[in-house]
């Protein structure tokens, strides 16, 4: 598998926000850029009002990370930065700071293919302050993006029930770069190829795709246009029947099918691109049966989310392939996870993990403090809970309590006797030196099946699914409401 070290070459330690490198200065200058610190990335609302979310970006954070680093030109540039009187920006000897700065976090995070729920730490950063606050742009670009984008693949793919899910998006996607990775995640989340071929070169996907309207329109009637393209892809003829008129469409598919056969191949299929889309399936698989082609498969596209194929299937539509392009790549219906990245602890001069929380007028914004981990516990291969919890906290042998961060009346007992457990959050990097062993992308797109495959139906429903519990452990949920009552206490003083 090619990784993201091929498109992306060298560092891009300045692909971050300004105020980056100014709280960066600041801690150098205060003698606090060692200290050292931890930091979660974390969504507090599932995506599309769905019931889970599907963990993508990690491969690019690795490759991030592994090529962190200010180059001299990047040196170079924020040398030329100046304030409003004309000073530096930045001391000579901070950017030498800089220069000579090399990765050395920890990094903990959930591996891509993963089922994961709101206030779940993603990525946790742990490592010297100005290195932890350094990561928190780019991380949060990678994670957001490939973690929407691999959601909306797995609910489209749900919707599917088994049929094969193109995707389509090149053309319609956020540029380049939105492009790719949008192709990416849409694999991982479940989709069976991509018409991206760089995509397909950088990541090994498999990439799909037939011909245009254009292809028709170029030659002077549709017949002719088959034949020929017939001529080019004896094995692998699907036709795009809804350039002038679609049943007619179908009907000369049917003449080449015939014209294929005679010569030992077969018609793959046809392709609806435009108008009734249920109709025009159901009549286009009535031709083809009474043809004799009851094996050649009818692709729709056209527009297409969760929501219309779920209606399509409804309306009995015969159709057994889906191409999904702009819905897709661009999360049409919600352009952002909304992931974010705040402070959880900070170590003392004595060595002691100070945790921290930030308050606010909303409690689904007060985060949750300390070194988190997180337990998910599974009965016979169905996914019963998950359970955030601080590194090395005493946790009884039969019976925990796990209760919600937002609502603290939702609780939940866990009876841990022959119930199987896992710590989802898996180390990547240690002192900056990476421990993970990074799996190939078709075995990340198992995962995803594999996983959702633990879960209920009622959590994977498009509309109003039934929430999955997840829970702070009960001295995690009394620490952060102690934390809460001091600081409140504090800022009346």
């Amino acid at each position: 598998m090619k990784i993201t070290r091929d498109l992306y070459q060298g560092s891009l330690a300045l692909l971050t926000d300004f105020y980056q490198l100014t709280m960066a200065y600041a801690y150098w200058k205060s003698g606090k850029a060692e200290q050292e610190a931890v930091f979660n990335l974390f969504f507090r609302k599932n995506p599309f009002q769905s019931g889970f979310a599907i963990a993508a970006g990690l491969d690019y954070v690795i490759d991030f990370c592994r090529n962190f680093k200010f180059e001299q030109n990047d040196i170079d540039y924020l040398a030329g930065m100046t304030q409003e009187d004309g000073s530096n920006t930045f001391e000579s000897e901070f950017l030498e700071y800089l220069k000579n700065m090399s990765f050395s976090c920890d990094i903990d995070a959930i591996e891509e293919g993963t089922v994961v729920f709101p206030h779940e730490p993603l990525v946790r950063v742990k490592g010297p302050l100005i290195q932890c606050q350094l990561l928190e742009t780019p991380l949060l670009n990678i994670i957001n993006f490939q973690t929407l984008i691999a959601t909306k693949a797995a609910r489209i793919t749900l919707a599917a029930k088994g049929d094969s899910v193109l995707e389509f998006g090149l053309r319609r996607a956020q540029g380049i770069d939105g492009a790719l990775a949008a192709s990416r995640a849409a694999y991982i989340g479940g989709c069976s190829s991509t018409s991206n071929v760089m995509a397909g070169k950088l990541f090994g996907i498999p990439v799909s795709g037939t011909h245009a309207h254009s292809w028709i329109m170029s030659f002077e009637n549709e017949l002719e246009a088959f034949r020929a393209y017939a001529d080019a892809f004896p094995d692998d003829c699907v036709f795009l029947v809804d350039t002038y008129d679609t049943v007619e469409g179908v009907k000369n598919a049917i003449k080449v099918g015939h014209m294929l056969r005679d010569k030992g191949k077969e018609l793959k299929g046809v392709r609806i691109d435009s108008g009734d889309l249920a109709y025009y399936s159901n009549k286009a698989r009535e031709l083809l049966d009474e043809a004799g082609f009851p094996n050649a498969k009818i692709v729709a596209s056209n527009d297409l989310d969760e929501h219309i194929l779920t209606s399509l299937k409804l309306q009995e539509a015969s159709i057994d392939v889906w191409g999904i392009g702009t819905k897709l790549v661009t999360a049409y219906d919600q352009p952002a996870l909304g992931a974010v990245y705040k402070l959880a602890a900070i170590r003392n001069e004595d060595g002691l993990w100070e945790p921290k929380v930030k308050l606010s007028q909303q409690s689904i914004k007060i985060n949750i403090p300390g070194l988190q981990k997180i337990r998910r516990f599974v009965n016979n291969g169905k996914a019963l809970a998950d359970m955030i919890y601080l590194e090395n906290e005493y946790l009884p042998d039969d019976r925990l309590v796990i209760i919600d961060p937002n609502d603290p009346t939702k609780r939940k007992k866990i009876n841990t006797y022959g119930i199987e457990s896992e710590d989802i959050l898996k180390s990547i990097f240690v002192a900056g030196e990476k421990r993970y062993q990074r799996p190939d992308i078709h075995d990340i797109r198992k995962r995803t099946f594999q996983q959702l495959d633990q879960f209920d139906k009622a959590h994977k429903r498009l509309v109003n699914p039934h929430i999955y519990p997840v829970g702070l452990e009960e001295s995690l949920y009394h620490l952060r409401t102690d934390l809460v009552l001091r600081a409140k206490d504090y800022e009346k003083k």
